[in-house]
Formats: C-alpha cells, structure tokens, sequence
C-alpha cells in the first residue's frame, strides 16, 4: 500500500505565493517603475520633455492628450511598469490628469513591455525576423484605437 497523499496547508500556499509576489515586485516591477521617474525627472530638467511634448503634440492631440503622454507610451513600450511609472510622474507633475490615465492605460496593456518580449520570448520560440514588425505594427495600432476609443467614451 502507498501513504496517503498529503495535500498543502492553506497557509503554506499562501505564504510561498507572497514570497514569489514579493520577488516578483521587488526584482521587476519596482525598478521599472524607479527607473521611469528617474527618466522622466531627467527629461524635464534637460528640458527634453517640453521638447518631446512639442514634437509628438499634433499626434497626441488626436486622443485628447498632451505631447508629453508620448512619454508614457514609449516607456510602456519598453517596460508595462515603466509606462505606469512614467504616467505617474507625469500625473505627479501636472501634465496629465485622470482621463489622460483613463486614455493612455489600454494602450500600455495592449503594446507593453514589447521591447523586452521581442528577446525573450520571440527569439526563443523561433519567429521568423520579418514577421516581427508586423507583430509590433498589430500591438501599437490595437493601442492607438483603443486610445481613440476611450477619447470617444470619456
């Protein structure tokens, strides 16, 4: 006869599920996040964000947001906890509001952390190179709609 299987307390399972969250925040979320208000702090002293805010204003404009909030797509771009952190530091400024946030945040979901996707997960299973593009195209169009949608919403 085999021992009876014995199952997990409860708690236990908890505990092991807050220690990987914990890791998890900690090692990956909390830098990117760190890393995009030291970014956006160094931007408005070199006065690039108020140069950014020009460039990337007629396009911007279309969704009812300032030029600055390219900022915030780009770092999501490259990190979904920087795009959040940007936005926060943006929001923290006074350069956008809550339906700016209300705007921007499908798009940080729909085309997020894709910089750090195209090496680990894309180049590992295989894709071939010229499809990606059009992958990356696919995300930040779904992005760019979503924004149109949320401006015809709110």
């Amino acid at each position: 006869m085999s021992a009876p299987e014995s199952r997990p307390v409860i708690t236990d399972v908890f505990v092991e599920g807050a220690r990987k969250g914990w890791t998890i925040a900690t090692g990956s979320t909390l830098p990117n996040v760190v890393m995009a208000f030291i970014i956006i702090k160094a931007l408005e002293i070199t006065g690039a964000l108020k140069g950014m805010g020009m460039v990337f204003a007629p396009l911007m404009g279309l969704f009812g947001l300032p030029g600055e909030a390219a900022a915030v797509l780009i770092g999501g771009w490259m990190s979904m906890g920087g795009g959040i952190g940007v936005a926060m530091g943006l929001f923290d400024k006074g350069i956008i509001n809550g339906e700016h946030l209300a705007i921007l945040a499908p798009a940080i979901y729909l085309m997020g952390s894709q910089v750090q996707y195209l090496g680990r997960v894309l180049g590992v299973i295989g894709i071939q190179a010229r499809r990606i593009p059009l992958m990356i195209a696919i995300s930040v169009i779904n992005a760019f709609l979503a924004m149109l949608l949320m401006r015809i919403l709110l």
